[in-house]
Formats: structure tokens, C-alpha cells, sequence
């Protein structure tokens, strides 16, 4: 039987941190004047009553999170969360419109970075500090962080980690949970802290450098300007570039490059894959963009390196349109937009473990048939990979390919008055579900989501989720055996 009330205490946790962190916005509301203070203050006591109220509702101490809960627990602590993230949104009346603000709010959570504002630099500025924080929380995992204060509630959180924890890895950090949460977020904080700091010092404005500093290593792509990265600096775009690198790498293996145990961190099948493809794309795409375009050389480097590695961390910040440069560049762009960077990142998508185990066994199954006898198993890290596992990776591929067939056929119908309503229906499904931001079609790099229908919103709204959660987190509440007594 599921149990309801350690539910019900841990969503409050959630929504009571959620409503003490929208308080952060406050400072820059009263700094720069913008007239939102008074509806960042409703919002967050709002979202604070609603915590409390939740956590003391059948309130339980000493008890374990089974299986179902865990699922259950980050499902509707997403949904919650997405739903009081909206209310700075809809009380200030930057998006009154009730589909609008939940989009925006969804979009930030996930780091999917698909917005619906027309106008980014007329919104407050506390809202768009409150915006860029979405993307930060949602970047790790706003769970990740409450496991490791669980303790002060006496309650275990094994279950909940394994059920939100981004990506198929079990290379643990520490044995105990509590304090594997603490050592990503201290590397995720520090991190951040680090960009802000060398945006700052590079020429953005404070307020500037802190949103593009939480947003980035977030991975989440939503800009304080018009223009994205494209309106700053070559530098801060280099910057940003390889932050944005970083912040598609396993945070185990930053752990393991900060504690100086390199050979580790060059032992990892998937870090290596990732490195040497991302080189491989800058380096193809830079020649073809220096040798079909009047771009200069320093230029087609430089855009070319930052598209591709925005788009394969699933960042979605944008420097230039890549739509504009040739066919063939806009289809491989668009193909990006499944890669994901690694598993364990803050990168959203399919991620490159899932892509090499798929590659690996492809290229096993061909000796198999050579040898049918012989027992030929995968490795990565030069460990096998469980038939348990390897079965829940090309589950994951073949329910990932049908939600992608299945969206992009709903979504052609909602976007039938569409000029191109094939390539936008594909591009935002694709982006929705890898949680990337920009795609191709009408929701392009230099455009946005706000003249999608409202039904098509609150669909691309459901993708985001199931992207960002993995889709066996969400889809697993549809199965009725999951509500089924044991």
C-alpha cells in the first residue's frame, strides 16, 4: 500500500525550499525597482503555506521511501513545483495567461530553456532572476538537495535518488546518499560561483553574470538579453562555451578531475566518446562553415564550437542561426538535438552511455553471428554491462523513437496553420523532449513558443517532463500494476 503521508511530507519539504529560494528574487526586485516585489512576496508565501500544509499532513518521522513512493514523489513533486514555479509568472502579470506562465515555469524546471516571452529585457528583473533560479534548481535536481537534509526528518532517501538522479549510472561518489547529494551540489555550487565570477570580470553587469552563471551550469539556455549569447562578447562566448562543456560532463568524473585522479577520469568510456565527439563536430562543421560561407575563420570557429556543444549538453543558449547556413548543417543541427552529453551531467536528451551501449552491441552482434556459441557481453569502463541493464537502455531508445513519432504526429495537427507545420512539429517535440530549447521550423533559434496554440503548449509542457524525468519516471504511473496492492 502506498504510503500517502510520507508523500505528502516530502512534497511540503520540497515546496517549502521552492518557496524560500523564490525570496532570493526580492533583493533584485527592490535593487532595480521593477515593481514585481510585492508579487515575488505573494508567491513565495503562497508556496510556503502550501509546504507547510503538506508537510503537516499526516506527518510521519522514521520512515523509508519504497518504490512507489519514489516515483511517485519526484512525478508530483515535479508537477508541484512547476506549478507554484508559475505563480511569480501569472501575480505579476508578465504572463497572465494561465498556459503561458505554467510553460515558462515547466521550461525553466526541466532547463529546457523554450520560452514564450516576446520581449526577455522589458520582464523585471526580479522575475527573470526568479526565471534563471528555475533552471539552477532544476538543473541537479531540487530532490537531490532534500535527500541530503533528509536527516533531519529521520526519513531514508536511497529510493528517491535512484527514481530522479540524472541519467543510467551507478558510479557512486560516497556510499551513503546523504552524502553524495552534498558533494554534487558543492561542486554544482561552486561551479556556478566560478562562471558569475569570470562573466563579471569579463564585462557583464552583475545581475547579468549571475542569471547566465546559474543558468549555464544548469544547462538550461534561458538569457537575461533579446539576442541570447549572441548579444555579448566573443570572450564571454568562450566562456560560457566551456562551462557549458563542463557542465555536460558525469559530476562524478569532475569529482574524480578535482581530486587530481585523472587516470579515472580518462578511463571513462563515455567521457571520452563525448570529448572526442564533440572535437569531431567543431572540427567537420568549422570547415564546412568557413568553406560555404563568407564567414570568417575565427567566426566559424567560434559559432560553430558553440552551437554544437549548446545544443549536445541540451544548454540551448544561441550565438547564431544555424537554420541559415546550409541544409545540410540544419539537418545535422537538428539530429543534435538527440545526442544529449553524459549521463550524470546536468544535460538532458538521450545521453552519449545509452548511445554507446547501442553502438557497442550493434557492432557485437555482428561476431555473435560468426560465433553463435561463443559468449561475446559488452563492456564500457571494462566492466559488463548487465543483460538487465543493457534490455532497460534499448527499452529506453525504442519508447524514446514512438514518443518522438507519436508527438510529431499530434503535433502536426495542433499546428496545421502553421507555414511549416511538419519541420516546427518535429522541432518541438525534439527539443521539448531532450529538453534542449531550440529547434527548427518555426521554433528556431531566433524565434520562440508563444504563437504555439494553447494545446500545443500544454502538450510540449507534458514532454518536458518526461524528458527531464527520464520517461520511465512518469510513464510508470500510467502501468496499472503500479497501483496495485502487493
Amino acid at each position: 500500500m502506498i504510503n500517502t503521508g510520507i508523500i505528502s511530507n516530502t512534497l511540503g519539504v520540497l515546496l517549502l525550499i521552492v518557496g524560500g529560494m523564490m525570496l532570493t528574487a526580492l533583493p533584485f526586485s527592490l535593487y532595480f525597482k521593477d515593481g514585481a516585489t510585492l508579487s515575488i512576496l505573494e508567491a513565495s508565501i503562497v508556496t510556503i503555506l502550501l509546504g507547510g500544509g503538506s508537510l503537516y499532513y499526516k506527518f510521519k518521522n522514521r520512515e523509508k521511501i519504497g518504490k512507489r513512493e519514489g516515483y511517485l514523489v519526484v512525478a508530483m513533486g515535479w508537477l508541484s513545483m512547476s506549478l507554484v514555479g508559475m505563480l511569480p509568472y501569472l501575480f505579476s502579470g508578465v504572463l497572465p495567461n494561465l498556459s503561458d506562465a505554467f510553460f515558462e515555469s515547466v521550461s525553466g524546471l526541466t532547463t529546457t530553456g523554450a520560452s514564450v516571452l516576446n520581449d526577455i529585457e522589458a520582464v523585471p528583473q526580479g522575475i527573470l532572476f526568479w526565471r534563471s533560479l528555475t533552471q539552477w534548481i532544476g538543473g541537479m535536481g531540487i530532490i537531490v538537495l532534500t535527500v541530503a537534509i533528509f536527516p533531519l526528518l529521520g526519513i531514508g532517501g536511497v529510493e528517491l535518488f535512484v527514481a530522479e538522479a540524472p541519467g543510467p549510472t551507478s558510479d557512486k561518489i560516497h556510499p551513503r546518499i546523504k552524502e553524495t547529494a552534498k558533494r554534487l551540489w558543492l561542486i554544482y555550487v561552486g561551479l556556478s560561483t566560478l562562471l558569475t565570477l569570470i562573466l563579471y570580470l569579463n564585462g557583464m553587469t552583475f545581475f547579468d553574470a549571475i542569471n547566465h552563471g546559474l543558468t549555464t551550469m544548469a544547462t538550461g539556455g534561458f538569457s537575461t538579453k533579446n539576442a541570447s549569447m549572441a548579444y555579448f562578447s566573443p570572450g564571454i562566448q568562450y566562456w560560457v562555451m566551456l562551462f557549458m562543456f563542463l557542465a555536460g560532463i558525469n559530476y562524478t568524473i569532475i569529482y574524480y578531475g578535482l581530486k587530481g585522479k585523472f587516470k579515472k577520469v580518462w578511463s571513462s568510456d563515455e567521457f571520452k566518446t563525448y570529448t572526442l565527439l564533440v572535437g569531431t563536430l567543431i572540427l567537420m562543421v568549422t570547415i564546412l562553415l568557413y568553406t560555404s560561407t563568407n564567414i570568417p575563420l575565427e567566426q566559424a570557429f567560434r559559432v560553430s564550437s558553440f552551437q554544437i556543444i549548446s545544443l549536445i549538453t541540451t544548454t540551448g543558449f544561441v550565438s547564431a542561426d544555424y537554420t541559415a547556413w546550409t541544409p545540410a548543417l540544419t539537418f545535422l543541427f537538428f539530429v543534435l538535438l538527440f545526442i544529449g552529453a553524459c549521463a550524470g551531467s546536468t544535460s538532458g536528451g538521450i545521453k552519449i552511455i545509452r548511445h554507446l551501449a547501442l553502438f557497442k552491441n550493434s557492432i557485437l552482434e555482428f561476431k555473435r553471428l560468426l560465433h553463435p556459441k561463443a559468449l561475446i557481453r559488452l563492456k564500457i569502463d571494462k566492466q559488463l554491462v548487465a543483460p538487465r541493464v543493457l534490455t532497460h537502455i534499448l527499452v529506453f531508445l525504442l519508447l524514446y523513437l514512438m514518443l518522438f513519432l507519436l508527438g510529431s504526429f499530434i503535433m502536426s495537427f495542433i499546428l496545421a496553420d502553421f507555414e511549416h507545420p511538419f519541420l516546427t512539429a518535429i522541432g518541438a517535440i525534439a527539443t521539448a523532449l531532450g529538453n534542449v530549447g531550440p529547434g527548427i521550423g518555426e521554433v528556431g533559434p531566433l524565434n520562440n513558443f508563444a504563437a504555439i496554440p494553447v494545446s500545443g503548449k500544454w502538450f510540449l509542457s507534458f514532454f518536458m517532463l518526461l524528458g527531464r524525468l527520464e520517461l520511465f519516471t512518469i510513464l510508470i504511473l500510467f502501468m496499472p500494476y503500479f497501483w496495485q496492492r502487493n
